[in-house]
Parts: structure tokens; sequence; C-alpha cells
């Protein structure tokens, strides 16, 4: 088992990134991860990444769902990542 981190990445439709970025906030997960946290970019676009510690790559955890059609420019992008041994800085 490792840690997960799970991204949720979106655009929104043309004014609506505020709005985008509201829904993302107010969607509960069930379990919680041990860490969850949102960004935004230019383009409105909106990021939102969970940890999950002591999980599998391919485990059954709780996603954020799409949002609703008005707020999107384009469908959602999910990616899935699992941490690797921590490299030292670079000199």
């Amino acid at each position: 088992m490792a840690t997960v981190a799970l991204m949720w990445e979106a655009r929104a439709a043309r004014g609506r990134g505020a709005q985008l970025l509201a829904w993302a906030r107010a969607r509960e997960l069930s379990p919680a991860p041990t860490r969850r946290e949102a960004f935004t970019a230019p383009g409105e676009r909106v990021l939102v990444i969970t940890w999950w510690e002591n999980a599998a790559l391919s485990a059954d955890l709780p996603e954020l769902p799409p949002p609703p059609d008005e707020l999107l420019a384009r469908p959602v992008h999910r990616w899935r990542f699992e941490r690797v041994e921590d490299m030292p800085p670079a000199a």
C-alpha cells in the first residue's frame, strides 16, 4: 500500500470559474481523504487533489462526480498517481 493522489481537473464555461470552484469545494467525499486541496489556473480551470494514505492505485476511492454540464467548457479530466520514495533536493 502507498499514498495515492487523485487529481480532478475541469475547465469552467466562460464566466463560471468561481461557480465551478464553489461546486467542487462543496462536494463531500465519504470517507474523507487524508488531505484535499483546490487550485485555480488561467482559463477558468479548477484542480482538486485528494491524498489517500495506505491505498492501492487501483483502490475504489471516492472521487468528485462530474459537475452540472452548464458549469463546464469540456469534460472533467482525472488522473491517479502513486507516491514514490522521497527524492533528495536538487543541488
